[in-house]
């Protein structure tokens, strides 16, 4: 080898350098198959916890540099937009709420038991708790079996409840030793409240006095119309287009124009009103007594109990018609009240007074002819009493 470099350096020129010897660039080795098969064997190590060493660490921290973004070739610019008038779109219909599973309704309200001392009596309430024969079967009947029908009531805005129905009751729970009773609460607003509170009492009560009655119709009145005329809403879909007395007349069994005739009796000064309760004034007299001004009301209901007889229908219809005309006073009504009393006294036999010895399916026709029929038997049996006594007095 040292010969060989001697003689390359001997026929190199003189004065020119030797020029490098050329070194040819080393091929890539191909990993062996083998290497590669170990490295896919060979198991993963397992994460390193805790701080991980410096070099990772180092790399870690290093952020990658971000490569520009390129922008595409083929970019078209896009040209500004014009601005145009927002559209308009409809507002969305407003979806229907969702119906509960399970709603509330009357059947399924529940009962409460209430002490008695948070219970109040209904505003203005127009019937009375009388403690009579019926009250003391009432109280019976609580003692044995409690109340079996629950109070409907309402709360109040200073605490505690409002009897809307049920007021008897809550009477008889006291008298019989109760402290509370069973109870359904119910937000009812006034008219609501009035309208239910009618015809509960109206349709459960055996004996209403005449005045409960024209009082209770008169709420009853005044309510529905307070409804219709604040939104027809509050009326039932079946009473639309009726008329408000109409109404009242369907809900309660009656003919209208016996329910204007009764709410026509909250006319009566109370005087009158309490002669009408005691039957000793006649319902048809005293709605045209009503018709007269106060002052001569008061006449006629002096008049009434210093004769111990009231007028008549004709009577009453005449001292109307002279009320009109500016015509009646005190001394008029005695005169027409005194004259009266040389005409036949009448005898007037009510519905109630009958009821007690005829059956509720018997004629006002069946119940004269039977009343005749017995007055003319009893008159056959006095006239058979006095001829053994005319005959006592011939042997004499």
């Amino acid at each position: 080898m040292k010969e060989k470099k001697v003689e390359e350096r001997a026929a190199a020129p003189s004065g020119e350098k030797p020029a490098p010897a050329k070194t040819e660039k080393p091929e890539k080795q191909p990993e062996a198959p083998k290497k590669a098969e170990e490295k896919l064997k060979e198991p993963e190590q397992p994460k390193r916890r805790g701080r991980p060493p410096k070099a990772d660490k180092d790399k870690a921290a290093a952020p990658k540099p971000k490569a520009p973004a390129q922008k595409p070739e083929n970019a078209v610019k896009k040209e500004p937009e014009k601005k145009t008038a927002p559209t308009v779109h409809a507002a969305p219909a407003p979806k229907e709420p969702e119906k509960p599973n399970d709603a509330p309704r009357r059947g399924k309200e529940q009962i409460v038991y209430i002490k008695l001392n948070e219970l109040h009596a209904f505003k203005n309430h127009p019937f009375e708790v009388r403690d009579d024969e019926e009250m003391r079967a009432m109280v019976s009947s609580v003692k044995d079996k409690g109340v079996t029908q629950p109070a409907i009531v309402r709360p109040r805005e200073d605490g505690g409840y409002e009897i809307v129905s049920g007021h008897r009751r809550q009477k008889a729970s006291e008298l019989a030793g109760y402290a509370d009773m069973p109870c359904i609460v119910r937000n009812l607003t006034d008219d609501e409240a009035i309208t239910q509170m009618v015809e509960d009492n109206l349709n459960q009560r055996e004996e209403i006095l005449p005045s409960e009655r024209a009082k209770a119709l008169k709420m009853q009145l005044e309510a529905i119309k307070h409804q219709g005329s604040r939104t027809s809403g509050q009326i039932d879909p079946k009473d639309a287009g009726k008329r408000s007395n109409e109404i009242v007349a369907e809900r309660n069994k009656m003919a209208v124009k016996q329910v204007q005739r009764y709410i026509r009796l909250n006319e009566l000064v109370p005087d009158l009103m309490k002669l009408m309760d005691e039957k000793k004034l006649g319902f048809t007299t005293a709605v045209e007594l009503s018709y007269i001004g106060k002052k001569n009301q008061s006449y006629i209901a002096v008049a009434i109990d210093s004769q111990q007889s009231s007028p008549s229908q004709a009577q009453a219809k005449r001292m109307r018609e002279l009320d009109e005309k500016k015509l009646l006073n005190g001394d008029v009504i005695d005169g027409i009240m005194m004259e009266d009393k040389k005409e036949v006294d009448k005898v007037i036999l009510t519905g109630a007074e009958l009821s007690k010895y005829f059956g509720k399916e018997t004629t006002p026709r069946e119940m004269k002819d039977q009343i005749i029929k017995l007055l003319d038997d009893w008159k056959g049996q006095q006239k058979e009493h006095e001829k053994p006594e005319k005959k006592n007095e011939q042997e004499k």
